[in-house]
């Protein structure tokens, strides 16, 4: 596989990582046409549903700031975009966000049915880690430590699952702004966190590296749940690929709910700051990774 050039602009770089991740994506999941065939269509209508693959482009690019090539990276690239989508599948569902417009089109259970659903994201779970574990390209006690790594990320007590537990949990009750941040942290931040961890894993990336981009990642998961929080009240479901205001009719804990539209605003500023902050002690060229926050501060969808 050919390299994705190192850019230092993120929107460029984003864009860039579409394409063979996607390439990639589709020599990984079964076709269509294997039994169960029905299973196997509903796991394509998600993962090709679009979406920005940020997941896995935040690995290529930290993954690439300390030397690694696609090459290495790509599978585990990858394998975070298939739990990813695994989770939205399972967070659409009625007995959870219940929600019917995912990435400008219908949820998977709306397409398909619940079942369905279901065993997609079930299915896109287990073959996230048999992507890993059969990639030839890393040595097996890299493979065993990206696995663990992402285990704890998607699940629980640390992990997506935690995170999510708790975001149902806080309906239609008041939370601390503590209690939000744990939320957020576990829900969103958890797998963004992986996404950089991982590709300074495959890179290399000696312990003070590792510690740096884990403090980089950390912040840029909170960063993109609070722009999250605030598009889903002032973006129209065009902008956004799903339905707007369900945050709010759900009475879940945001940052808007919490704090207001304004203090939101000025938290996202703060907390983009941090990300430049905790950058400044790599030695490796980061503009492309400070460029992946100034893109999470300003995104419209």
């Amino acid at each position: 596989m050919v390299n994705t050039p190192i850019a230092s602009d993120a929107r460029e770089f984003l864009a860039s990582c579409r394409a063979p991740v996607d390439t990639e994506l589709d020599h990984l999941i079964p076709r269509e046409t294997d039994e169960p065939t029905r299973v196997h269509a509903a796991i394509r209508w998600s993962v090709f549903a679009g979406g920005k693959r940020f997941r896995p482009a935040l690995l290529l690019a930290v993954g690439q700031t300390f030397g690694a090539s696609n090459a290495h990276l790509i599978r585990t690239a990858c394998a975070l975009e298939m739990i990813h989508t695994y989770s939205l599948i399972h967070d659409d569902l009625p007995s959870m966000d219940d929600d019917e417009l995912r990435r400008g089109r219908a949820t998977c259970h709306v397409k398909f049915d619940e079942a369905t659903a279901i065993l997609a994201g079930d299915a896109l779970q287990a073959l996230a880690f048999q992507t890993i574990a059969e990639d030839e390209n890393l040595d097996a006690a890299l493979r065993i430590q990206l696995i663990s790594e992402i285990t704890r990320a998607a699940g629980t007590p640390h992990g997506m699952v935690a995170g999510q537990a708790l975001d149902l949990a806080a309906e239609s009750r008041e939370v601390t702004g503590e209690e939000l941040e744990r939320i957020h942290q576990h829900k969103t931040g958890a797998l963004i966190r992986a996404a950089a961890r991982c590709g300074a894993m495959i890179a290399g990336a000696n312990e003070n590296e590792l510690a740096a981009i884990t403090e980089y990642a950390t912040n840029l998961g909170l960063l993109f749940q609070i722009t999250d929080d605030l598009l889903d009240v002032t973006a129209t479901a065009a902008d956004l690929g799903k339905t707007p205001g369900k945050d709010a009719r759900a009475r879940k804990a945001t940052f808007p709910s919490l704090y207001g539209l304004q203090a939101s605003r000025e938290r996202v500023n703060v907390v983009h700051q941090r990300t430049f902050e905790t950058l400044a002690s790599v030695s490796h060229p980061v503009e492309l990774l400070t460029s992946i926050a100034d893109f999470i501060r300003d995104r419209q969808a």
